[in-house]
């Protein structure tokens, strides 16, 4: 069984998610379980990267530890991960890298964090066939890529499966790709092909993995969610009970955005206003009365309500069941700090949907917390 997916990043989070999944399918060793390895790539330059790669091609695999509560018991165990079975680094094997995705590659993987999907001005059609310098942004190295693999077999198919956290990511993806095709004017067949023969998925990651372990590893939380959209003739990577195909992948993500990832920034929020301690993390902000109370009243107030309004409250519900206890993980070292980053944007993509979907349901709730974060007033 060769090297069957392709994955661009070495994220401590793809390392305890996608990477650890095949891992595990692999380990099962019945037929159908995981199509194959892992040739990752890593698509930027400093020390600390490097050293993962190398650590990476040693083949020796890397340990994941999962730490967490589960159903009120403590879950410490580590696992190695053996699914990654040839590291290369773009700018210094490009040409690799190219023979990677004209070889038995089923399934392409991505996670290049929020600014992975822009463009760079100076990458352009003059990167088509050079196999000695990789184009600078993402978008172009996968173009280029997927370019090379039309030639050498225009038959076979791809799934593509960023894991970015952005809404509707394989749309994304797809039309960032076609467009900037067509603005270096290549083949109509072969744009036509990135849509007849790529098949690009919409899909939801949700697991909290919050330390690195150097050279390379990781710590997660027990739970764990890769929620996709159905298509035909979408190829998944493997067999996994986290795996969750859906023809509804709204639900998922309104789900995490609305409860996880708006209770964050909740956190977040009276972190940065109130001035709290440096290093505080969610387990411990969770375990301070007035903190929980307020976070409680949060979600009570002013986002279930939303949910009751589209018939969907006790699944909310349900999920917060789970959630506390996640956010109670006595384990890990999730820091408010770390979350408060970017916060204005993240408000942005966290709270405004929370307000206008509670607007466009006419669900007559006044959601003054989320109003007084985004500096709205009614």
């Amino acid at each position: 069984m060769g090297q069957a997916i392709l994955q661009f990043g070495t994220s401590r989070f793809l390392q305890a998610h996608v990477d650890l999944f095949v891992s595990q399918a692999l380990a099962r060793g019945e037929a159908g379980q995981a199509i194959g390895g892992i040739t990752v790539v890593q698509t930027t330059n400093n020390p600390a990267s490097a050293a993962r790669v190398a650590a990476l091609a040693g083949g020796d695999g890397y340990p994941v530890r999962i730490r967490g509560l589960r159903d009120g018991k403590r879950i410490d165990e580590t696992i190695t991960c053996r699914a990654v079975r040839q590291a290369l680094q773009a700018d210094a094997d490009w040409s690799a890298v190219h023979d990677a995705v004209a070889g038995e590659v089923r399934v392409i993987v991505s996670n290049t964090a929020d600014s992975g999907y822009q463009l760079d001005e100076q990458d352009g059609p003059a990167s088509i066939g050079n196999r000695t310098r990789a184009p600078r942004g993402f978008p172009a190295k996968l173009l280029v890529l997927l370019h090379h693999r039309w030639l050498m077999r225009p038959a076979a198919d791809l799934s593509i499966f960023p894991c970015e956290l952005i809404e509707r990511n394989g749309d994304v993806l797809r039309d960032l790709v076609c467009s900037l095709a067509r603005q270096w004017h290549l083949d109509a067949g072969f744009v036509d092909w990135l849509s007849s023969h790529c098949i690009w998925a919409n899909s939801l990651v949700d697991r909290i993995v919050s330390e690195a372990l150097h050279p390379v590893g990781a710590v997660a939380e027990p739970y764990a969610l890769w929620a996709i959209e159905r298509q035909a003739g979408l190829v998944l990577p493997c067999v996994h009970e986290a795996i969750l195909l859906t023809d509804d992948l709204e639900r998922h993500e309104r789900l995490k955005l609305f409860l996880l990832n708006a209770g964050h920034s909740f956190l977040a929020e009276r972190w940065l206003t109130e001035g709290r301690a440096e290093g505080e993390t969610v387990q411990q902000a969770m375990n301070d009365a007035v903190l929980r109370l307020a976070l409680e009243l949060f979600w009570a107030g002013e986002v279930l309500p939303v949910f009751d309004a589209l018939g969907q409250r006790a699944e909310a519900e349900a999920y917060l069941v789970d959630l506390r206890e996640r956010l109670l993980n006595p384990y890990l070292n999730h820091r408010l700090a770390d979350i408060a980053q970017n916060h204005a944007q993240k408000k942005q993509r966290r709270f405004l949907p929370i307000v206008e979907l509670a607007d466009k349901l006419h669900a007559g709730i006044a959601q003054p917390m989320l109003h007084a974060a985004l500096g709205s007033a009614r």
